[in-house]
């Protein structure tokens, strides 16, 4: 072995767990949005079915998190902004979602070092999302 060689960086998607903690994740996700009233803008912003929501939602991590690019390969490249155009996000949305994902994570065991730092850039994303000013 070279001393050289530089050390495997492992994904996001490995350190969760894989595709069952991923689903884990989603599903928990979308069971807090529908349960708890903290999330009641965010929930509303999805419509009356969360089906397929939950479905694109876990083909889209599983690629994003580094893992199979399920997203891609069954609808096309994510287009994130572009697809969530139609709904109305503003900074009650964006902090809902970030903090029902954060509460998941919690919940499902993702370590807290691991949260924190998919914490950040689900902020940042979520906040590209915004097509409202508040």
């Amino acid at each position: 072995m070279s001393s050289d060689t530089a050390p495997t960086q492992i994904s996001p998607y490995d350190q969760l767990g894989g595709e069952d903690k991923v689903k884990e994740l989603v599903e928990r996700f979308y069971d807090l949005m529908e349960l708890d009233p903290a999330y009641l803008a965010l929930r509303a912003a999805h419509g009356p079915e969360l089906a397929q929501a939950r479905e694109r939602l876990f083909w889209f991590l599983c690629g994003w998190l580094g893992g199979p690019a399920y997203y891609m390969e069954k609808v096309g490249h994510p287009m994130l902004r572009a697809r969530h155009l139609p709904f109305s996000i503003g900074i009650i949305e964006r902090d809902q979602w970030v903090a029902c994902m954060a509460q998941a994570m919690k919940d499902v065991g993702i370590p807290e070092t691991l949260s924190e730092s998919l914490k950040n850039a689900f902020m940042s994303t979520a906040d590209w999302m915004r097509n409202r000013p508040e």
